[in-house]
């Protein structure tokens, strides 16, 4: 089936589904309580089993941040980590240059042989003179650092690319392997490459712990490596709608990496430069690039390719802004963008219907945890939150008056108690990853940090459904409605 085809179905399947349960629940609104409690009991079980997978690796990369992960090479890889070499890319378009001092300083602090690095500051050639100014500046203090440094200038209103990180990456790293990786003579398998987003500090052992993971994968060739993302480096400047998505975001990460033969890459990542050569490096047309690249390489591979989990933080900035609507709106476009990814389904059903090498059990696997994922976005948080007052409100004097019309809010209402204590655990794991941040905070913080999430059904229907759907009905409907990709405003705040 066409491309096109596969980029309508996921927006089609949740329309339907929502305007389906308001018409069900006028016509038969008996049917519509059974669905609904069904459909809430599955989702109490899913719950209680993601947020099974929650503590066990957080407490997992709490253990490795206090490892000294170069020391555990030398004792335990001596003849093989010191072969092992980084490219580490930066996007760059109108961040501050504070911003990009900072994630510099904070490569060039790692623990790990400064010699070993190749970074790469990839600027937009759009982004004007005060960029190109900035770029200046940290090639000035940076260049001398590591074993090889490149601002490499992505030009813009090249043919068949759009304006976004995938297209600036890739040039990038063209510029790179020319001017920086093939004259130094580094055997291609020796290298990783790292890319990540401008305002990413990585713990002091990232690269460490990144190269004893490679070491140590079953099929490091045929691996991406993905470390958890943990957006709060200014997140006590942000309003609470912000710290909550934020969260969000590392939770489900958290629970992700525990079950690693779902893992997908996701923002910043890395990955063997030898396969990101081979497959051709990112494409050049399309918005999610960070998860596009995973399953550019699994088809590629003919299905031998998977994500090993790094359990180990990187740390970005949360969503910022010069006020609470500022927010509101770039916490939406974030969100937006991110759903974006839904076009993964239509390229994956593309990759997957012309290559007959790869097995059907790994085409049925990954179709279904994508179109399960991006079909749960943008449907369940209304169904469990919202629909489920529907049948009482407009179903006819005869079903109101009955037994289970008087039943449903009840037992709906007892499974979200029950579904709760995902919240709890989010509530207080978020003080315990905020504590070694919040000295000087009186008792009362604490108290407001965990009573926020109170408001979890709103701000998940508002900043996760909502963009959510927005995204598949603009895949949905095409033209002009497509998303372009968009870049979050980068505030300039010290981190914490």
């Amino acid at each position: 089936m066409p491309i096109r085809f596969w980029e309508i179905i996921p927006g089609a399947l949740a329309w339907t589904t929502l305007l389906g349960f308001l018409l069900l629940s006028w016509r038969v609104p008996e049917a519509v309580v059974y669905i609904i409690i069904l459909y809430d009991l599955y989702w109490l079980l899913k719950v209680l089993y993601l947020f099974s997978h929650l503590r066990p690796a957080f407490v997992r990369m709490r253990d490795n941040m206090k490892v000294d992960w170069l020391q555990k090479l030398k004792s335990e890889k001596p003849g093989e980590w010191g072969k092992i070499h980084h490219l580490v890319i930066f996007p760059f378009v109108h961040e501050p240059h504070e911003v990009l001092r900072k994630s510099f300083s904070n490569l060039a602090e790692s623990n790990y042989p400064k010699e070993k690095f190749f970074a790469v500051l990839a600027m937009e050639g759009r982004s004007g003179e005060e960029s190109r100014k900035t770029a200046e500046k940290i090639k000035e203090e940076f260049e001398g650092k590591f074993r090889g440094f490149l601002i490499a200038v992505h030009p813009n209103g090249i043919p068949g690319e759009i304006i976004g990180k995938g297209s600036n990456e890739a040039w990038a790293a063209k510029e790179a392997k020319e001017k920086i990786i093939d004259p130094s003579g580094v055997p291609y398998e020796d290298i990783l490459i790292s890319v990540l987003d401008s305002d990413t500090r990585t713990g002091p052992d990232y690269y460490g712990i990144l190269t004893h993971t490679f070491l140590s994968a079953p099929h490091p060739h045929r691996s991406s490596y993905q470390p958890i993302p943990i957006y709060m480096n200014n997140i006590h400047e942000v309003p609470f709608i912000a710290r909550m998505m934020s969260f969000s975001s590392t939770f489900w990460q958290l629970m992700q990496e525990a079950r690693p033969e779902q893992l997908v890459t996701f923002s910043s990542h890395s990955m063997p430069w030898k396969a990101l050569v081979e497959v051709g490096f990112w494409e050049k047309d399309l918005v999610s690039e960070d998860s596009r690249i995973f399953f550019q390489c699994l088809a590629h591979y003919k299905g031998d390719w998977r994500c090993e989990p790094v359990f180990y933080p990187i740390y970005l900035d949360a969503v910022a802004g010069e006020n609470f609507w500022a927010v509101v709106k770039s916490l939406y476009k974030q969100q937006r963008r991110w759903a974006w990814g839904a076009e993964n389904l239509a390229r994956l059903a593309n990759d997957f219907s012309r290559d007959k090498e790869i097995s059907g059990r790994v085409k049925r696997f990954w179709f279904r945890v994508l179109f399960d994922g991006f079909y749960s976005w943008s449907t369940s948080s209304f169904i469990i939150f919202f629909f489920g007052w529907l049948p009482n409100v407009l179903g006819n004097e005869t079903f109101r008056a009955s037994v289970l019309s008087y039943n449903l809010p009840r037992v709906t209402g007892w499974m979200l108690n029950l579904g709760s204590v995902g919240i709890l655990a989010s509530a207080f794991l978020s003080i315990v990853i905020l504590k070694p941040t919040m000295k000087g905070f009186k008792k009362r913080f604490y108290v407001y940090y965990v009573l926020q999430w109170l408001l979890t059904p709103a701000v998940f229907i508002i900043f996760s459904a909502l963009p959510a759907l927005d995204a598949q009905t603009r895949l949905m409907l095409s033209g002009r409605l497509r998303l372009g990709f968009w870049n979050t405003p980068k505030p300039k705040t010290d981190p914490v």
